[in-house]
């Protein structure tokens, strides 16, 4: 129902210079009326076709730049040590997805992991190599200055030295640092080193129906420093309006991932809102819903635009949703 208004999404989204500064991407997070929050997986990894743009590796220094041309706000990026003490740019514990070696990361030096090609897009045997090598996140804080904010999501027991290196990036008000948080969990925002960089908290449950999240929302919201949002683990669609009710009424924005069949089951993902985003992302918004995390980052901003340009032209999709509220 959106392709009468392509044309102005091309144009619109064309290949620009300018970028939002990251100051203002976390002040719009912040921000109840901030709009749409578009997060890039992994970085700005597939291919933007409206932008002329072909695939870059995953977590590479040219996905950082493709995220920086599209105007994506957020990249998420993946944070582990080498064998030697360097922090490193791989989601993966071994490099074998994603280059052209095999091991751990945590058995290879940063010089041995250098010595590697990242592979295309999310990588795989059959995928082309190509001339990137994997990124210390010293390189992602610097290329990021003034262009994106980062999401580090640190996945080995690292948090004290990730933090220590965005302090001495000068990086605090441009990353965002996230962790787990179960029921019985501490306000984790106020203790070290959470309590020195913007932090969001993920929720973990033992619940199928994720009954406790409201919960967990309410119980790290009440430290002297609070979290600026909560990313959601994957939760039933009938659970999903209490979780809402009760963020907003703690005033944190909810982030969500649409990632591969969605972290809401029972709505779709990325694939289903390639085809029909008013149906997935649309309808998240329409809930309440600010931060969204894809790997269809060309597709979710194309999306953006038109709901700015002309809501009232995409209200109404092919499944019969209600109009969709301006963002």
């Amino acid at each position: 129902m959106y392709r009468p208004l392509l044309a102005v999404a091309v144009a619109a989204l064309a290949p620009s210079t300018v970028q939002a500064a990251p100051a203002d991407a976390l002040r719009r997070l912040a921000d109840p009326d901030g709009g749409l929050i578009v997060i890039a997986h992994r970085g700005c990894h597939e291919a933007a076709p409206l932008h002329a743009l072909g695939s870059k590796p995953e977590n590479s220094i040219a996905a950082l730049r493709q995220c920086v041309v599209l105007g994506a706000d957020v990249m998420e990026t993946d944070v582990r040590r080498s064998r030697d003490g360097h922090l490193v740019i791989l989601h993966d514990d071994s490099v074998d997805r994603t280059t052209n070696g095999t091991g751990k990361v945590a058995d290879l030096s940063l010089a041995q992991l250098q010595a590697l090609r990242l592979r295309q897009d999310e990588g795989g045997a059959t995928a082309a190599l190509t001339d990137q090598t994997i990124p210390t996140l010293d390189d992602l804080l610097a290329l990021a200055k003034d262009r994106i904010v980062l999401n580090l999501d640190v996945k080995d027991m690292i948090y004290g030295e990730v933090v220590d290196a965005v302090h001495r990036a000068g990086a605090q008000d441009r990353v965002i640092v996230k962790t787990f948080a179960g029921v019985a969990s501490v306000p984790l925002a106020t203790i070290p080193p959470y309590d020195r960089v913007p932090f969001a908290v993920i929720p973990i449950t033992a619940d199928p129906a994720a009954g406790d999240v409201p919960q967990i929302i309410a119980s790290q919201m009440r430290g002297r420093i609070r979290p600026i949002a909560v990313e959601l683990p994957i939760v039933p669609l009938t659970t999903l309006p209490v979780i809402m009710s009760r963020a907003k009424a703690l005033g944190v924005p909810v982030w969500i991932n649409t990632l591969f069949k969605g972290f809401v089951t029972g709505m779709g993902g990325d694939p289903e809102a390639r085809q029909d985003p008013a149906a997935i992302w649309g309808r998240l918004a329409a809930m309440g819903v600010r931060l969204i995390q894809t790997d269809a980052v060309e597709a979710l901003l194309r999306y953006r635009e038109l709901r700015r340009r002309a809501p009232q032209s995409i209200g109404r999709n092919d499944r019969g949703h209600a109009p969709l509220p301006r963002p």
